[in-house]
Formats: C-alpha cells, structure tokens, sequence
C-alpha cells in the first residue's frame, strides 16, 4: 500500500466498515431468516457502524474504540468456519474462560484456516489505526458528516423494518438475529453465568439432601459413575453403527443398554453440572444452590472420589467436583485407562465399606487423534488432520478409534469390580453429550453450537451390576431391563445412581430414575438453550425434518 492510501483517513473508515459488515453478510447468508428480519439485521448495524465511525477526529482512535465489535466480528467469522452457521452464542464466551490452554490449542490448531482469515482482516487494521493515531491523522469534516447522515438514515431504515415486518417479534429479533446486539446479550449472559458459578459457595451454604438409606448390602459397596465426554450413541456398535466400535462390550450378557437417552445441553461445561444435581432441565436457576451427587453420597455415609482426566475449568463442574471428599485430576493427562488404575489404588488404601467413584472421562474429545493409545488405531488412515470437510473420512477414523479405546475403558472397569468378590457394586456409565462430524448434507462439525443435531444430543448409557447386586437388588435391575427405552435425558443420571445405592430425599425422583418402575414414560423431555431456557425436544430447538427423520431411523421417539 502506498503512502498516500496507507495514512489516508478515508481508507481506514472503508476498511473498519467493510471488516465489521462481513460477519453480517455471512449470517445474513448462512441464518436464512424471513426477508424483514433480514433487512433489519442488515441495516440496523450498518446505520450503527457509520454513525459510530463519525464520532471521533481523529483517524485511528475511532477504530480503537471499536476494538470489542472487532472483536465479536472475529469471534464469528471463527464460529461461522466451524459450525456453518449461527451466532456467536453465551455457551461460547463461556468456553473461553473454561476450556484449558491444551485444549485450546488443539481446537486453534486444527481450524487455521479461519484463524489466519480474522488474522489477515483484523490485524492489519487495528496496526494502520494505530499509525494513523501516532502521525494524528484527522477524519475530514465531510467524511464524518456522510458517514453520520448515512447511518442515521440506514438506521431509521432498519427500525422500519424491524417495527413493521417483525411485528410481534421485535424484542425476539433484536436478542437474537441482530448483529452485534444478540453477541452482546450473550456476552451479558455468560457474565451472569460466570457470577452465579463463582458466588456457588455462598448462594448453596447450608444445603442438605436429608438423605437416608433404605437398604444395603452386608459386603463392601462399590459404585461407580463414568462420565463419557462427546460420545454420540450414532458412532457405537451397540446402537446399529456398522462399524465394530464396541468389539468387547457387544459380547457381553450383563450389561443393560439404555437406547433412548438425550443430553440436556450439548456443552460440556453446563451438561456435566448437570448431570451431578438433582435439579431439572427447567429448574436451571437451583442448580446454584443445591451440593452435587457427591454429598448426597456423603451424607448417606459413603466415602466418596471424583477422578477426572479432564482439567479443572473454573467451572460449576469444579464446584460439584469438590464436593467429594477426595478429588484428583490426572497430570499430565494421559488417557481414559489411568482412572481405572486411580481407582484400585483408592480401593486398596480405602478401606471404607461404603464408597462412590466418579470417573469423568475425556473420551472423544477434540482432537479424537490424542485419546486412544497407538494399539487402538484400527481404523485408518487417521491422521490428525484441520477441521474441513475434505478430511471427512480420517475425522471419523480417529473418532472411531476413541469410541474403540472408551469400550475397552469400560469393559476393564466391569472386569475388575466383576472380579472383586468382596463386593456389591454397580456401574452406570452416561455421555454428557454427542458430537457432529460432517455428517449428512449440512457438514455440520463438534458441538456446543446453539443449533443442535440429533448427533449432540442422542448420547450412549449403559449400567452393569455384580452378581451380590443382583441378587440384593433384582427388582432393581428388572427396572433397568424394563426401561431400556425408557425417554430420559442425562437428568435421570443423578436419581439413577441414588436409586443405584438406595439412597433415599426429598430431592430425589423415582420418576425419572432408569433403575425404577416408576419411570414415566410420559413425561416431556427438555433442553437446555442457550439462553438457559428448557425447551421441548422438538422443533422449538431446531429440530428440523432431516433430525427427525435421524431420531426416528435411530427408534428414538422425541415424544
């Protein structure tokens, strides 16, 4: 660029414009909304953009104010390569303060093509701004003024279209299709989220279950809680997959498989809270205020572990974690094997007659390459390769092989307590959520995005009982055998491994527990939005024919 153009104020407003449209022309082509909100969602940010540019006299320091629109600008066009489409959403701010450095990079590394893209647009921009602020170069009155009448007037333009083609919506619209006014209200979300999880310790003082028990066996009681990290039940042998990911379970008789469960988020770090409070889907807000699983297992008088492969994430995964009286995450993490071998040695040196272990995986979490030994690499070629659709087939190999490396996981856990004869113990295993790997025509990639799929949200489940358990508890596992397709969602986690170990309180429900006759099949399920709104699974979050059609092929009905 020339010295003419490169401190000329005229190009730099061009260049802050066009950098802050373009993430807006993407979602106007990706969102495929009505016409009207369309035009609104076009018109209203450009009115805003040109009289925000007009502001300052100073060439430069205009862009610098606007640093945070860059910044949502970029964060999109990232989101926009990685999902296809949809806003840069609440659970995604909150992935950034809880995701770890190793699995950023990981992450970052395999989608560099974007990266690179918002390096090339926005760094340069941002370093002309910062020259034109050293030369000060001044914005000519006339500029400023084009640029003020013409976003007065495109603005006015947009409120009509809001206000007349959006009627009845117009709040709707402007939370969540207009850019950057919806990243901004998830932005204020996710700082409220991040609030509630800090102030957990105060707002969930002085908390009981009440718990009691109602039976219990004479031998030494085991029961163990596996978290499974983006394991979609559409990837397992055992579910219909073609492929021979489940070699060692599928050859078991003791295991029960639940066919029919669905996460009630597809983000990590709001699903596995989840999972370990007895709060449902539509009582988000007392998440807050309740003690997770491991203190309803405390006050029953159990001596209690959490083992983790993942990270602690400053997250309200973190808080219920602690709950335990002993937790401990690997270092360096290694893969899912080692948990086990946690948990013998905690057997050995415990010598507690009542214990719970929870086991959270890292299973098939992105980069699926790094989560299985080299010996599990069966289905090949699986490089690890960037995130694109090209890479189809080696993406899928390398998920593959982790779900190969999860069954094997699991089989040794069932083999070791099978072999403890000095004990009555159960296993419950439950995915937190599924994962997308460019299937069907939309080519849709990982999770966590505000538009689910049948692949995030149909999850693999499945319990196993020892011999003691069995004969102790038969009503129990009849119950389990009875609701293999039973309609739960990783809510029934929690009442299941009460109901597991005959715990007994006010918060928990039969209702919803996979070990009991009491399940109720007629009950609505629900989703956890973005927004933290339980919604029907159904169409209300995007469900659309194809998903449907998925489900169904799956025999899983939504209702």
């Amino acid at each position: 660029m020339n010295q003419k153009k490169r401190y000329n104020a005229n190009w730099l407003m061009a260049g802050f414009l066009f950098s802050l449209m373009l993430p807006i022309a993407i979602l106007t082509y990706t969102e495929k909304n009505p016409l009207w909100v369309a035009v609104a969602g076009v018109l209203l940010p450009l009115g805003f953009y040109n009289a925000f540019a007009s502001l300052s006299r100073r060439s430069g320091v205009m862009v610098w104010w606007g640093f945070l629109f860059i910044f949502f600008s970029a964060f999109q066009i990232v989101l926009s390569y990685l999902f296809g489409n949809s806003v840069v959403a609440t659970d995604m701010f909150l992935n950034l303060t809880t995701t770890n450095p190793s699995e950023a990079g990981e992450l970052l590394g395999n989608i560099y093509p974007s990266v690179i893209a918002v390096c090339v647009i926005y760094l340069p921009l941002l370093w002309f701004a910062s020259e034109q602020i050293k030369r000060k170069v001044v914005v000519p009155d006339t500029t400023r003024k084009v640029l003020l009448c013409s976003g007065l007037l495109f603005f006015a333009a947009g409120l009509v279209a809001l206000f007349v083609g959006c009627r009845g919506e117009v709040k709707r619209v402007l939370r969540d299709e207009v850019f950057p006014v919806n990243v901004s209200y998830n932005m204020c979300l996710a700082i409220s989220e991040s609030r509630h999880v800090s102030n957990f310790e105060a707002t969930s003082e002085g908390f009981s279950y009440q718990a009691e028990r109602v039976a219990q066996s004479d031998k030494r009681e085991v029961y163990v809680l596996v978290i499974g990290e983006a394991s979609r039940a559409a990837s397992w042998q055992l579910y219909g997959y073609e492929r021979h990911t489940n070699p060692l379970l599928s050859k078991r008789q003791d295991i029960t498989l639940f066919r029919n469960v669905i996460t009630q988020s597809n983000t990590t770090h709001k699903s596995v809270p989840m999972i370990l409070s007895s709060v449902a889907t539509d009582e988000h807000a007392e998440l807050y205020c309740r003690s997770g699983l491991p203190a309803l297992f405390n006050e029953a008088g159990f001596t209690t572990y959490f083992i983790s492969n993942q990270a602690p994430q400053g997250a309200m995964i973190d808080n219920l974690a602690h709950d335990a009286q002993h937790v401990i995450y690997l270092e360096p993490r290694g893969y899912d094997g080692e948990l086990l071998e946690e948990m013998k040695k905690a057997l050995a040196q415990d010598n507690s007659q009542r214990m719970l272990f929870i086991l959270h995986h890292y299973g098939s979490h992105f980069s699926y390459y790094h989560r299985y030994p080299r010996e599990y690499a069966v289905f090949q070629p699986d490089d690890d390769v960037a995130i694109s659709a090209k890479n189809m087939e080696l993406i899928r190999n390398s998920y593959d092989n982790s779900v190969l490396y999860t069954d094997k996981v699991l089989n040794d856990v069932i083999d070791y307590l099978a072999t403890r004869k000095d004990c009555c113990s159960a296993m419950y295993y439950c995915a937190d959520h599924g994962e997308d790997l460019f299937d069907k025509r939309d080519k849709r990639f990982l999770h966590a995005s505000p538009t689910v799929t049948y692949y995030q949200l149909h999850v693999a489940s499945l319990a196993w009982f020892s011999e003691e358990y069995r004969q102790l508890f038969p009503e129990k596992v009849q119950a389990a055998r009875n609701n293999y397709m039973a309609p739960a969602t990783t809510h029934s986690v929690f009442h299941t491994m009460a109901d597991m170990a005959s715990i007994v309180s006010p918060y928990f429900r039969p209702q919803v527990s996979l070990l009991s006759s009491e399940f109720d099949f007629g009950a609505e399920r629900y989703y956890l939005n973005d927004h933290n709104r339980a919604v029907g699974i159904d169409e209300e979050i995007g469900i659309d024919a194809m998903q449907q059609d998925l489900f169904a092929r799956a025999g899983v009905p939504l209702r």
